[in-house]
C-alpha cells in the first residue's frame, strides 16, 4: 500500500525499536537470516520480498532488518520514503526505485543480476510488496526463470482492517483501489454485484485515498445497499480509527467529515437471507439520494445496476422523494 508521503517523523517510533546487534543473527533452512544466535550468515542469492511497517516502525521485524542489511540492493517504490527507514537503523544498502513507470524496463537488467547470484530485496512504501504495489512483474519473471524467490512476511493493511472490521473474515476478496473515475467505479461495483448474483458471498476489502473516500462510500452504498461496513484509517498509528456502521451511514459521515491518512474500506458479504428486490431497490435509491443525486439520476443508476426498467425505478424514486 502506498504511504502518504511521510518522513521519519511520520512513524510512531518506540524506544525499544532496535535491530539485532552483531552476532545476533543466524540462518533458517532456506538461507534467510533469522535472529537465532551465532555469527551473521550470508543471505541466499535471489529475490526477497520484504514487508515493511504500515505506520509504526516497531512492526519492522528483526528478520526484515537482517535481510535489508545483507542484500546487495534494495528495490523500492520511492527512495525518499525508504531511505529514512533504513537510515533509522544505520542500513547503508544501495537503493533503486522500482515502480509502475519503470518496472517493465528494469526487469531484464534485474533478472541478469539475479542470474549472477545477486541478493535483491524488494519493499513497498508500506506493507507487503506486490499487494496493490509494484513488483509483480519482477517476481513472476524471476519465478518463471527458475530463480529463488522468497518473502519476509510482516504488516498488511488489508488483513489488519479485516480483522478489526467485525465482519466475517472468511472468505474475503481483496480488490485494491476502485477506479477513480465515476463510470469505471460504478462498472467495477456492478461486476462485483454480478459475481454475487452468480453465487459469490465474501467480505470485500478495498484501499481508498482520503479525498475520494466519500464518493467511494456513496458508490458502494448505491451498489450494495444497507450492508454493514467498516472504514479503517491510520492503522498502527497514534490516531488509528475503525468506524463501523452501514454503508449509507458511513457515506453520510464522511461526506460531512473529511478523512485523513491511509484508508481501508471493508464491506460485509451479501446476507444468506437477502432482502427482497423491492427492499434492495429502496436501499440503493435512498443511498444515492443521500449522496446528493437527483431523483432522475438516482433512478438511472439503480436501474442500470439492477437491470430493472428505468421507468419503474423512477416511479419508486418519486414515492421516496414524496416521503421525505
Amino acid at each position: 500500500m502506498r504511504h502518504g508521503g511521510w518522513n521519519l517523523g511520520g512513524w510512531n517510533v518506540q524506544e525499544d525499536e532496535t535491530g539485532p546487534g552483531p552476532g545476533e543473527t543466524g540462518e533458517d533452512a532456506r538461507g534467510a537470516p533469522s535472529v537465532a544466535g551465532g555469527a551473521a550468515a550470508a543471505l541466499a542469492p535471489g529475490l526477497w520480498l520484504v514487508a515493511t511497517p504500515i505506520g509504526n516502525l516497531g512492526d519492522l521485524s528483526s528478520r526484515a532488518l537482517v535481510t535489508l542489511r545483507a542484500a546487495d540492493l534494495v528495490l523500492c517504490e520511492d527512495t525518499r520514503v525508504t531511505a529514512p527507514m533504513l537510515a533509522r537503523y544505520g542500513i547503508g544498502t544501495p537503493l533503486r526505485a522500482l515502480h509502475d513507470h519503470n518496472e517493465a524496463a528494469e526487469v531484464p537488467q534485474l533478472l541478469e543480476r539475479l542470474r549472477g547470484g545477486a541478493r535483491l530485496a524488494l519493499v513497498s512504501d508500506a506493507g507487503t510488496p506486490l499487494v496493490s504495489d509494484p513488483g509483480f512483474r519482477l517476481a513472476r519473471a524471476a519465478m518463471e526463470a527458475g530463480l529463488n524467490v522468497s518473502a519476509v512476511p510482516g504488516p498488511n493493511a488489508a488483513v489488519m482492517a479485516l480483522t478489526l472490521s467485525g465482519l466475517p473474515p472468511l472468505p474475503f476478496l481483496f480488490n485494491g483501489f476502485l477506479p477513480p473515475k465515476e463510470g469505471a467505479r460504478r462498472d467495477a461495483i456492478a461486476r462485483l454485484r454480478a459475481a454475487e448474483g452468480a453465487g459469490l458471498s465474501a467480505t470485500l476489502v478495498f484501499f481508498e485515498a482520503p479525498h475520494r473516500l466519500a464518493e467511494c462510500l456513496a458508490a458502494l452504498a448505491e451498489g450494495f445497499g444497507n450492508r454493514p461496513a467498516a472504514v479503517a484509517r491510520e492503522l498502527t498509528k497514534r490516531f488509528e480509527e475503525v468506524r463501523r456502521d452501514t454503508l449509507p451511514a458511513l457515506a453520510a459521515h464522511y461526506a460531512a467529515n473529511a478523512a485523513r491518512g491511509e484508508i481501508v474500506v471493508v464491506v460485509g458479504p451479501a446476507e444468506a437471507d437477502a432482502p427482497s428486490g423491492a427492499e434492495e431497490v429502496d436501499a440503493r435509491l435512498r443511498a444515492a439520494l443521500a449522496a446528493g443525486e437527483s431523483l432522475r439520476d438516482a433512478a438511472a443508476m439503480v436501474a442500470a445496476s439492477t437491470g430493472l426498467p428505468r421507468r419503474q425505478v423512477y416511479a419508486r424514486a418519486l414515492e421516496i422523494g414524496r416521503e421525505g
